[in-house]
């Protein structure tokens, strides 16, 4: 038996930390930035769906870009560009006062890049895994637990960062994350950081996108879950870019906003834990069902705005049975897509998350400053709890605890 190494997957956690924390604080930062400017929910709504669209054809195309280009080499880059956007936010503000439109430019900007580095780093996690001797679900639930300690870490530096530094220089912090993390990815070898042996030309880059929505529209399970993902995320989207920003500036607590923002995350990381030490014993469709559920009763609960410290309860529960739904999909995608193709699978699937995004965005601003903010939180919270009763009754999903030759083979 070979010994095990750690560095790999180490690595390649480490660059998700950092990258993730960046992102976290750009999540904050950017609508709150733009309520200072504008004082309208509308405006940080359009903000949200103007950056939601192109994350869908980004990731659309990010993970055919990581099948050709290489893994490593675009986790690096995408790092790097992430990294000069943000820190043109303090830049030219120093300059003059940023309005809507160059802040959403930027925002724009930023979330082009994401997605291929993204796409890059779940694309390296089998091969890191298997150095390392560990369980797909065990990997999986480590990786999940660290993008969720970023969303923990990054919100919570933001909205302190916030409050004693403001908005504009909050993107420095957001800048040098991003900057360590492309080191880490540069500096450290990982199997499987190249290209798949068999690949395409760049000429081919259609015909690749073609191949793997055709692969994931023909695999019941990967279809169900993208759907499933896509209505989910069209509701909750909103809640953290919009009503919750627009809540905790009503009451003039960014530091409320960053805490909540990081309870959520903190039971994430709890639930992808958990489901990592005992995944391989509990059955995948009972796991991705009850996070569904569980997870869209404990946001209703949110919806209700109790007091404070009744509302984190809440949003940590919300994180906790959230937490194995990351993991789930990630051995889903691993266990039913060939190498070769992991990469554009793992894109489409996030990209089809992201398609109701902008719409959802779009509704909110109105509905929040039409109907008011707790009628629009309940109107979308009751959402993601029926899409997570939904799950109960999806054929499709019976099959999650099938599986199909080897992982990522």
């Amino acid at each position: 038996m070979s010994s095990r190494n750690w560095l790999p997957f180490g690595a390649l956690e480490a660059a998700t930390i950092f990258s993730g924390t960046a992102n976290g604080i750009s999540m904050i930062a950017f609508p709150w930035l733009v309520l200072e400017a504008t004082g309208s929910a509308s405006a940080a709504g359009a903000l949200g769906a103007i950056t939601a669209a192109p994350l869908l054809v980004s990731f659309l195309f990010a993970g055919v870009i990581v099948d050709i280009v290489g893994r490593r080499r675009v986790a690096v880059v995408s790092d790097l560009l992430s990294m000069t956007s943000v820190a043109l936010v303090p830049i030219l503000s120093g300059w003059y006062t940023l309005s809507f439109w160059p802040l959403a430019a930027l925002a724009v900007l930023g979330a082009t890049f994401d997605p291929a580095g993204i796409s890059a780093r779940e694309a390296m996690l089998p091969e890191a895994a298997r150095s390392a001797g560990l369980r797909l679900e065990r990997a999986n639930g480590i990786h999940e637990a660290i993008w969720g300690a970023a969303f923990l870490i990054g919100p919570g530096i933001g909205g302190l960062a916030i409050g004693f530094l403001g908005a504009a220089t909050t993107f420095w912090l957001s800048a040098a994350m991003f900057a360590v993390g492309a080191l880490i990815m540069y500096a450290v070898r990982i199997p499987g950081a190249g290209r798949p042996q068999r690949h395409e030309d760049a000429s081919g880059v259609w015909t690749s996108t073609v191949e793997g929505v055709r692969f994931v529209w023909n695999d019941r399970i990967l279809r169900t879950v993208g759907l499933v993902s896509m209505v989910i995320v069209g509701f909750w989207l909103p809640i953290e870019g919009v009503v919750l920003p627009v809540y905790f500036q009503g009451l003039e607590q960014p530091q409320r906003l960053g805490v909540t923002v990081m309870a959520l995350s903190g039971g994430g990381i709890v639930g992808a834990l958990i489901y990592g030490a005992i995944g391989h014993r509990i059955g995948r469709r009972l796991a991705f069902v009850t996070s569904m559920t569980g997870s869209g009763a404990a946001v209703l609960g949110m919806a209700t705005l109790p007091a404070y410290a009744v509302l984190l309860i809440f949003a940590i529960l919300a994180g906790l049975f959230y937490g194995p739904v990351g993991p789930l999909v990630n051995l889903m995608i691993q266990h039913r897509t060939p190498g070769i193709l992991r990469g554009r699978v793992i894109g489409l699937l996030t990209s089809a998350a992201y398609v109701a995004g902008p719409i959802g965005y779009l509704i909110s601003g109105p509905m929040v400053e039409f109907l008011g903010l707790q009628v629009a939180f309940v109107i979308m919270s009751a959402g993601v709890l029926g899409v997570g009763l939904s799950t109960w009754f999806l054929p499709s999903l019976r099959h999650m605890d099938d599986t199909v030759g080897l992982p990522g083979e």
